[in-house]
């Protein structure tokens, strides 16, 4: 593992932690923006910005046994698939510990290793996405490994237990495999206009499902709360939509990862909220275990 910077209060030794945070710096089929591999250290260099104790849960993060890895051993001229398989190795290695996988991204092809992982040990996996796209191409640019193909492998070779929210960009065909494969989607307009407690209520009863892997692209927020994007799209969520979704989910979560942030792009206010994002997430999973 590489990297210096670690994440706020991940004090704990690995033996003894719950929550294991660790960076993938890899941003090799990125297609628009470039620079999610500077995400890691820039999430964890903002996320000493909070106080310890969150009021939601009455809860110290002080006293969370949390865990940072460092980064995963991922070279900037590394193929897709080298990068996929070093992830799908960590986190095959935290599962079997029992302990809860936070990966920062790093690009969204990412997630499929840490998918894949979660599936081998917890066979009624159900995957919640949170993202403005589709990713349902079989391929993009001539690389099937695509950042823009994850969602399309994660539903024909892992699992189908598979919900999507946030949508609001994609071809005509991936809009057309999803209707003809009946895929789940939540898209931004719709959780707007029927609000979040009614997108939670029906996600329960689609996902009837003990444990969830949690994937958040940080595009499935409008541009306006988190600008610094490797693909923005407006009309988004806002962000207090996905702190819902988080709250909500995370208590059944088995594994999350943050993605798609190119830090460069502002002065540090996507890294701060995506920081934020994961102090919410470890709060909520461990507020449920008490």
């Amino acid at each position: 593992m590489g990297g210096k910077l670690f994440f706020a209060d991940a004090d704990s030794n690995y033996s003894d932690a719950a929550f294991v945070i660790f960076g993938a710096p890899f941003d090799g089929t990125s297609s628009f923006r470039k620079g999610s591999r500077q995400a890691p250290d820039a999430i964890r260099e903002t996320s000493y910005t909070f106080e310890t104790y969150n009021f939601n849960f009455d809860i110290d993060l002080s006293v969370i046994p949390i865990h940072d890895m460092g980064d995963v051993d991922i070279k900037e001229n590394d193929t897709v698939e080298q990068a996929l398989t070093a992830v799908e190795k960590t986190v095959t290695t935290i599962l079997e510990d029992n302990k809860i996988p936070i990966m920062l991204g790093g690009e969204h092809s990412l997630t499929l290793p840490c998918v894949r992982a979660s599936k081998e040990k917890f066979d009624d996996l159900g995957v919640v996405v949170l993202d403005a796209h589709f990713d349902l191409r079989d391929k993009y640019k001539g690389e099937v490994n695509s950042h823009a193909c994850v969602s399309r492998h994660i539903i024909e070779d892992v699992t189908d237990r598979y919900v999507s929210i946030g949508i609001r960009s994609g071809t005509k065909d991936e809009y057309s495999l999803a209707k003809s494969q009946d895929i789940t989607y939540y898209p931004s307009d719709m959780v707007v206009e029927k609000g979040i407690a009614h997108i939670l209520s029906e996600l329960n009863s689609k996902l009837d499902t003990r444990h969830l892997y949690l994937s958040l692209d940080m595009d499935a927020i409008d541009p306006a709360y988190a600008p610094a994007l490797g693909t923005p799209e407006p009309f988004g969520l806002t962000d207090r939509h996905v702190l819902s979704l988080i709250h909500e989910l995370a208590p059944r979560s088995i594994g999350f990862d943050l993605v798609e942030i190119a830090p460069q792009f502002d002065s540090g206010n996507t890294a701060l909220l995506g920081a934020k994002f994961i102090r919410e997430f470890i709060a909520s999973a461990w507020a449920s275990r008490q």
